[in-house]
């Protein structure tokens, strides 16, 4: 989503053109650059002449996107300054623009607090090796996935064989907490070990991907990510984990966010410090063929804001405080006590910490660490795998599958069961699931107050972990948005919305919260995908929850964190990746873009085009007809999804059935055959859907039934990609989802919304929570086009680009940046900020976009880690 609100009057879905002259009178003069520069929007909007004095939005009905393409046109002209979207948004007419760029005023980007100044260097060159080390890294990844299925299915099965040998329900139990709890520890232990012995301590250097040196690091992220300590996060266990791998962590940090930190030896967190969730401070990057790693620093009572990137370089000082939706590029230091935001971050007044600390020492923190300790090898551990065997047991059909006495069972007898079983599974999760989501957190909600600080690590804190966790369930966000049905869902878990004007698109399917109890939205607002509602509020000592109120009328754009206190009241916009105020007026009647963010105009006289559609009886009709679709995609994915559990449950039968004969590889050999079913059902549903064909651009309503098409389309699941991350055969899936990809793309967890509307050159740069969404929602309009990336480009951790975007070959994009749509980026060039645009050339990374120090590169890569 984008941030002024909407596109221009078309002719087609392509053909933007403005719809008017002006008002004002188009014969007056200028200087010679205003007549340059209205020279060049004239051309572009295809109208006789502009005037210097007429509105960009309000007198000529431009938007965003054509005023994005005059801006690259500019960019083309060398006897005319650059502009950037925040230029243009800054000064909406051709005499202030004129005037603003030749003033030597810099930009936020340009004035970001370096560590040191530096001179400029060259563009690194693209280096992501040959051919053949590409190859042989995915065949060793591969080989490494099948080794560890292979001892995984060997301990469970000897684990599972152990436990039925027990006599009696208590030693059963005793066996399965026995079991289970050796089980977990070396799980726990493994990924631990195999850092150590594969890297080492890691140190500050880069070394190629696809290179032996890579794969070591692959193999120790993948353990990371796969290991349990991750549902620890909160928990002070999970920063004793962190402390194992090399993390240099003081005493009374609070880690909320699940992004792992992989190179946690350069890793350094004082006492006392906040992290918040989904916030990126991963210790390593890809950039031009190369995986880079470096320190990132935290002082003592740092406070960490949600949404957040701190890209490899940055140091926070002691006290210092960093906004949600903000960024610290390479070199950036926030000094000591200081508080910054935006992207790059930047000086603020703003206090991010908003709650009064509380009494958590040291012996609470244990206490809590030791009860869920218990809770866990007590009754989690011993439920999962006694559970397991109880079932086999109890269930005659099951268990008979693990006896090699057993004479064959037809194919028929195994169907029927696995579709039984996979019925009662599916669906029983599917009723069991929201009846406990209605239930239990309500219950837990009783024992916390609004507004009332509460000690971390008791009671209290447990019971609103707990309702955290039980509300955001992905599964039922995913089944009932992008429909009228998520007004329902969402009321049934305890928002409050006020009297809800039905669009059939109210909201996304990734919509979360951190209490569900205290949210409340204003009657006519329509929300995106991604937005993460920041109810609660952290110190390293306390919590407490408090309401965030959304506005009437509002629409909210993609990835956006709400927090409580937000600034913004009626009929406004808020764009994409916006920065939502917590300080000054409440705005009204406005758009909000950028982070930190910056008014731009609500709306345009584009967007009346499709308001026909969304009023009186014909909006009844085209409602109507919308949840009739809508509830057909849902039984359609519902349908979808349960057979692929079914699937997957008679794979199961049978590997029971041929363990009873050949032993532990089959448990392997299922576990291979999970994966690669699920890629090819998942990849053909999609193109099924599509008919095979590529996408085109659209302009419509979202009362068009294209539209309805397209969101059945966003409904197919995609989680599994994650699994590939990081390996070549990511790009071999995304080529079979249409995604037009060159060769050794390194993708490190880069979400692609419209693959077939995309197009990325040879030895790209993905990193981790990257995303190219080649659409935009705004209001009742949908637009989509196509977005390219040229050879060697570098999507830093957390960018997102947009629709109608063309990079050329070699350009930087610095972590957490927003690419606009329509922006056209010159080859080489270095872009970063929210919105993006130009940055000055610096080495060493400097801004969070360049290569590291010479002194510093390895080209074997093996000298970058320590054994």
């Amino acid at each position: 989503m984008v941030e002024k609100s909407g596109d221009v009057a078309t002719t087609g879905p392509d053909k933007p053109a403005v719809v008017g002259s002006g008002s004002p009178d188009p014969t007056a003069q200028g200087t010679d650059t205003e007549g340059k520069l209205a020279e060049v929007l004239a051309d572009l909007v295809s109208i006789e002449r502009v005037s210097t004095e007429s509105h960009f939005f309000n007198d000529l009905g431009a938007n965003s996107l054509v005023m994005a393409q005059f801006c690259a046109r500019i960019r083309k002209r060398s006897d005319l300054p650059s502009a950037s979207m925040k230029d243009i948004y800054r000064y909406p007419t051709i005499r202030s623009l004129a005037a603003g760029l030749t003033a030597t005023t810099p930009s936020p980007v340009e004035t970001a607090q370096l560590s040191q100044p530096v001179p400029a260097t060259p563009p690194a060159p693209v280096n992501s090796g040959k051919t053949l080390d590409y190859v042989l890294c995915g065949t060793l990844q591969l080989t490494a996935f099948l080794a560890y299925s292979f001892v995984t299915g060997l301990v469970a099965a000897q684990g599972y064989e152990w436990i039925a040998d027990g006599s009696g329900l208590v030693d059963i139990y005793l066996r399965s907490v026995t079991f289970g709890g050796i089980a977990f520890i070396a799980m726990i232990t493994f990924p631990i070990a195999a850092k150590w012995i594969l890297i080492g301590r890691w140190k500050s250097h880069e070394f190629p991907v696809w290179s032996p040196t890579y794969l070591r690091f692959w193999i120790v992220k993948v353990l990371l990510h796969a290991n349990p300590m991750i549902f620890f996060v909160g928990n002070p266990l999970y920063v004793l984990y962190l402390r194992a791998l090399g993390a240099r962590i003081g005493k009374g940090v609070t880690i909320l966010s699940r992004q792992v930190p992989v190179c946690t030896d350069l890793l350094t967190i004082g006492a006392g410090t906040v992290i918040r969730k989904d916030s990126y401070f991963l210790c390593y990057r890809a950039h031009a063929g190369r995986i880079q790693t470096g320190r990132v620093t935290l002082g003592r009572d740092v406070y960490i804001g949600e949404k957040t990137v701190l890209d490899i370089g940055a140091t926070v000082g002691d006290g210092a405080q960093l906004g949600h939706a903000s960024a610290l590029y390479r070199g950036q230091v926030i000094p000591d006590g200081e508080r910054h935001h935006g992207v790059p971050a930047q000086p603020t007044e703003i206090n991010y910490v908003r709650v009064a600390p509380a009494e958590c020492g040291t012996m609470r923190r244990t206490g809590f660490s030791l009860a869920t300790v218990l809770q866990l090898f007590l009754l989690y551990i011993p439920l999962g795998v006694g559970g397991v065997y109880m079932l086999f047991d109890q269930i005659p059909t099951l268990g008979d599958r693990l006896n090699p006495d057993t004479n064959d069972i037809p194919a028929t007898e195994l169907l029927v069961d696995a579709l039984v079983v996979s019925a009662v599974l599916f669906f029983g999760f599917v009723v069991m699931g929201l009846a406990a989501q209605y239930t239990l957190p309500r219950l837990a909600a009783l024992a916390i107050k609004p507004d009332k600080a509460y000690p971390l690590y008791g009671f209290h804190y447990g019971a609103h972990q707990a309702i955290a966790r039980f509300t955001n369930i992905k599964f039922f966000a995913w089944l009932f948005g992008d429909s009228s049905y998520i007004v329902h869902y969402l009321r049934g878990l305890g928002y409050d919305l006020s009297r809800v004007e039905q669009t059939g698109s109210n909201f996304g399917t990734d919509v979360r919260h951190e209490s569900p109890y205290l949210v409340s939205v204003g009657s006519g607002t329509m929300v995106a995908d991604g937005l993460s509602v920041v109810n609660a509020e952290y110190s390293s000592t306390s919590f407490k929850v408090s309401r965030a109120t959304i506005g009437a009328h509002n629409f909210l754009g993609n990835h956006i964190a709400y927090p409580a206190g937000g600034r913004t009241g009626e009929n406004c916009l808020l764009a994409t990746k916006v920065m939502v105020p917590l300080d000054g007026e409440i705005r009204e009647g406005v758009g909000l873009l950028g982070s930190p963010p910056f008014e731009i105009p609500r709306t345009v006289e584009r967007d009346s085009r499709f308001d026909h559609m969304s009023t009186g009886d014909e909006l009844r009709r085209n409602l109507s007809a919308k949840n009739r679709y809508n509830l057909r995609s849902m039984a359609f994915h519902l349908s979808l999804r349960w057979l692929h559990t079914f699937v997957l449950t008679a794979f199961g039968l049978v590997s029971l059935r041929l363990y009873g004969v050949i032993g532990h590889v089959v448990i392997a050999t299922y576990l291979a055959l999970t994966l690669t079913f699920t890629t090819v059902y998942f990849v053909l549903i999609e193109r099924c859907i599509a008919s095979f064909r590529p996408l085109r651009p659209q302009l419509c309503s979202i009362y068009d039934p294209y539209f309805w098409w397209h969101e059945r389309l966003w409904k197919v699941p995609d989680e599994y990609l994650n699994v590939f991350n990081g390996t070549p055969f990511k790009n071999i899936v995304s080529r079979l989802l249409g995604v037009r990809i060159g060769r050794r793309v390194f993708d490190d967890g880069c979400y692609v919304t419209e693959r077939t509307l995309t197009t990325i050159g040879d030895d790209c740069m993905l990193n981790a929570g990257t995303k190219i969404q080649c659409h935009s929602q705004e209001d009742g309009t949908f637009k989509s086009d196509h977005s390219t990336l040229g050879a060697g480009c570098t999507l830093g951790v957390g960018a997102l680009v947009h629709y109608s975007v063309t990079m050329g070959d070699g350009v930087v994009l610095a972590p957490d940046s927003f690419l606009m749509k329509g922006e056209e980026v010159p080859s080489h060039a270095r872009w970063g900020g929210n919105p993006a645009a130009q940055m000055p050339d610096a080495p060493g990374g400097t801004r969070g976009i360049g290569p590291a120090p010479a002194a510093a590169t390895s080209s074997a890569g093996d000298a970058a880690t320590e054994n």
